[in-house]
């Protein structure tokens, strides 16, 4: 394989185009432990391993590739049931952790959770089918949704679902008639918009009051939805929810949400002469894509967490109920890469090298719709080559098909190395899709024993047999 380099674009520094400046690393050779999962480092040869003990005895990513092919999301599954291990002990047996399915949800994944004694939220028929026949119990599934339809709502109620989470008046109606149709009085919890933005991405804040989900608490709409569904004797109100937003690094949004959430349930007590048992914090936890990320450690969160709501239920005189909470991304984000080979390496002078993949924005939408920032890595071989600006962009034909919008690779990269994208196990494959008629790739879930396919590459014939012509 030809390595020569290709030494067009801004390096070791120089000012980007956009006018941003943008450092190399010191070493590109380096795997830092705060993007990548928690087995992959680098063997003798300078192949990038994943799934080894102790940092031995990984599968080189040279070999994945030739037995799954790419682009492949690799996904470590010993950091995955680590990682959900930490949440459960961080919060301990006085509260409930709900993994986000949406993040990323597979039967794998779903008997991972159960054998590790995390419950599941899911927001779709398709997601409840799938929990289902990994064997989750319905009684540990809470159900969310904007507009849930009156089949799914059937559903969750003859499943069991132990909570569902209603969003409107119109839901309380439709929920309560399916419930006495069946003869079940089913839990819910009422999700509130507290009116507290997170610091986060304008399209993936979900608290503030100009948006589709939940009930607002400033109109008044949450307290009416709580008289509405006292009054249903087919519904057991269980608590309130809130969401506040997405990729959060601190606490603060949820100190503001607790307190207004507190004050909805002493409200609830001095009208109704009931204390609610139970109260949801959402999730949106924030996970390292880049070195510059610093999210919270789970055991710090917790404790966090549990104090806010202990003080301001002391404030207000109330039993601290039971908190929840629902963690996806900082969960499942970190434990998967994906890999890629590169094709294309297209220099333009003054500005940078275009790096093309087999991939692209139908395996990770995230660059092209948030903006995203992710770190990338030349991972089947080491090189001492300076560093070059690259743009990392897919196959697609779209100008705004960018996986890794800026980053530096050796320059002596070369057609058919192999590079990975790390922090890609959330919203990636779930997102993904068939543009172009791309094929969505594979999950390929490593341990110590070894790698198998947990959701297998999509294959052509799958395309034309939906396309019944």
């Amino acid at each position: 394989m030809s390595r020569s380099a290709h030494p067009a674009g801004p390096r070791h520094g120089d000012v980007l185009p956009e006018g941003h400046y943008l450092a190399p690393p010191s070493d590109l050779n380096a795997l830092d432990p705060k993007v990548w999962a928690r087995t992959v480092t680098r063997d003798a040869e300078g192949v990038a391993t994943v799934g080894g003990r102790d940092g031995v005895g990984g599968l080189d990513v040279k070999a994945l590739a030739a037995e799954f092919g790419t682009p492949a999301y690799i996904l470590d599954e010993q950091d995955f049931r680590t990682r959900a291990r930490a949440w459960r002990d961080a919060f301990g047996d006085g509260a409930d952790v709900y993994y986000a399915g949406k993040a990323f949800l597979s039967k794998a994944i779903v008997r991972w959770l159960r054998e590790e004694g995390l419950n599941l939220d899911v927001c779709s028929a398709g997601e409840l089918a799938v929990a289902l026949a990994a064997g989750m119990p319905g009684e540990r599934i809470a159900l969310h949704g904007n507009n849930k339809t009156a089949q799914e709502l059937e559903h969750a109620v003859k499943a069991g679902v132990g909570h569902i989470v209603v969003d409107s008046y119109q839901e309380i109606e439709l929920l309560a008639a399916i419930a006495e149709s069946q003869g079940v009085r089913q839990p819910i919890l009422i999700r509130v918009t507290v009116g507290v933005e997170a610091h986060t991405h304008e399209f993936i804040a979900t608290a503030h009051e100009d948006q589709k989900f939940g009930l607002s608490l400033s109109g008044g709409a949450a307290a009416e939805a709580v008289r509405r569904v006292l009054a249903k004797d087919s519904l057991e109100l269980r608590g309130i929810h809130s969401h506040i937003g997405s990729q959060i690094f601190d606490t603060a949004g949820f100190e503001v949400s607790a307190r207004r959430l507190v004050g909805l349930l002493a409200e609830v007590r001095d009208e109704h002469g009931v204390e609610l048992p139970e109260i949801d914090l959402g999730g949106g936890l924030g996970i390292a894509y880049t070195s510059e990320d610093d999210p919270k450690q789970p055991a710090e969160i917790a404790a966090s967490l549990a104090e806010i709501v202990r003080r301001e239920c002391a404030s207000a005189q109330l039993k601290a109920p039971r908190i929840s909470v629902e963690p996806g991304r900082a969960i499942v984000g970190p434990t998967a890469f994906t890999l890629y080979e590169v094709g294309t390496i297209k220099p333009l002078e003054g500005l940078r090298t275009y790096v093309s993949v087999d991939g692209g924005m139908s395996d990770n939408i995230r660059t092209a719709l948030y903006d995203a920032e992710y770190s990338v890595a030349l991972v089947s071989r080491t090189s001492e080559a300076a560093p070059m600006l690259v743009r990392v962009v897919g196959k697609h034909c779209e100008s705004g098909d960018i996986v890794v919008r800026d980053a530096f690779l050796p320059a002596d990269l070369a057609a058919g190395d192999l590079i990975a994208v790390p922090a890609t196990g959330a919203y990636c494959r779930s997102m993904a899709s068939n543009y172009n008629h791309a094929l969505r790739p594979p999950v390929v879930a490593v341990d110590a024993d070894g790698a198998r396919v947990i959701v297998r590459r999509e294959t052509e014939e799958d395309l034309l047999r939906l396309d019944i012509g």
